[in-house]
């Protein structure tokens, strides 16, 4: 669980201890796992885009009761293009892999496997496809038994992402996303992941659900609402979660923030830790709001945060549904 404070930052009463750990070499720092994770948006009536989140299950061992964005990790099998001898061009539509290893600063295969997961996980956790019959056009609906049955296949890893799209005649549509920010879990962290943050519009026609077995809710909201409930600290959010809300507010579309994602910087984000005056001092470059100060000898305590800190600790896993009522549909399950 997390440790409790005004706001809703996910902040693990182990952090401490651990940090102090690794900085005195009895810990080494677990390699991260590749991921990708994506920001669904949707035109909302009243102006400006609504993002589909999903509430982890309190079970989680990571992260458990947070809000997040549907998204997992890399399959390495998505480094090669399929089976029966399919050339590098089928089945890919938009910029090149060679476009997306540069604008990632990787290799062509990290960088096609880094997309793959970006749109497989969208489809395994939110039932929405990124691909269709040709380069110009989305599938409208995949919400029958025979996709399930594929969906439940890929989750299940007994089919890879691009065979998938090869025995439907698929194209995956690079197009449709545009990278937004590239996070990596603390070195101290037990669990890490290096993250890659995309945006994409829903696709006319389809329709959202919880297929993830990780989640208890989905919701759609504006992420000027989500971020109030987490200052309110209603909402349970990590770092990035959070500082994407913000960073989405001032778009008017779903379109906009698509054409921004281009010019987004994508030089990744790693929290920094030092002991300084007795205190554990955790900070993200670049985001001063997830600062946090920590007295040393009070690290094994939940709600050990002092009261210096610029951003809390989370909130305990019961989100009131008022926090995301007035953007929410129900519990997400229709678009």
């Amino acid at each position: 669980m997390s440790s409790s404070s005004t706001n809703g930052q996910w902040y693990p009463p182990e952090w401490p201890a651990r940090i102090r750990a690794l900085a005195a070499g009895e810990l080494t720092p677990v390699t991260p796992r590749l991921a990708a994770t994506v920001m669904l948006l949707r035109d909302t009536p009243g102006g400006g885009p609504s993002v589909y989140m999903l509430r982890r299950r309190t079970s989680m061992p990571f992260a458990g009761g947070a809000y997040a964005y549907p998204g997992g990790g890399v399959d390495p099998r998505d480094e090669h293009w399929g089976s029966g001898g399919r050339r590098p061009g089928d089945g890919w539509a938009g910029p090149s892999r060679t476009e997306w290893a540069e604008r990632f600063g990787t290799d062509e295969a990290t960088a096609q496997a880094i997309v793959c997961a970006a749109v497989r996980e969208t489809f395994e956790e939110a039932g929405v496809l990124l691909a269709g019959p040709d380069e110009s056009s989305v599938v409208d609906d995949t919400t029958g038994d025979d996709w399930e049955r594929d969906r439940a296949a890929l989750v299940a890893h007994e089919l890879s992402f691009a065979d998938f799209l090869q025995q439907r005649g698929l194209v995956l549509r690079s197009d449709l996303l545009g990278g937004w920010s590239h996070w990596i879990t603390p070195e101290f962290e037990a669990r890490r992941y290096d993250t890659w943050f995309f945006v994409a519009a829903l696709p006319e026609g389809q329709r959202t659900r919880n297929a993830s077995t990780e989640a208890d809710r989905t919701v759609w909201t504006r992420p000027a609402d989500a971020a109030e409930g987490y200052d309110r600290g209603e909402l349970l959010m990590m770092p990035p979660t959070i500082a994407m809300l913000r960073q989405l507010a001032p778009y008017g579309s779903a379109a906009e923030a698509l054409r921004a994602s281009a010019q987004r910087d994508l030089s990744p984000v790693l929290a920094e830790a030092r002991l300084e005056d007795g205190q554990v001092v955790l900070s993200w470059p670049g985001h001063d709001e997830f600062t946090k100060r920590v007295d040393v000898g009070d690290s094994a305590r939940p709600g050990a945060a002092s009261a210096s800190d610029s951003a809390g600790g989370g909130t305990d896993s019961g989100v009131p549904d008022s926090a995301v009522a007035d953007s929410a549909t129900g519990d997400g399950s229709t678009a």
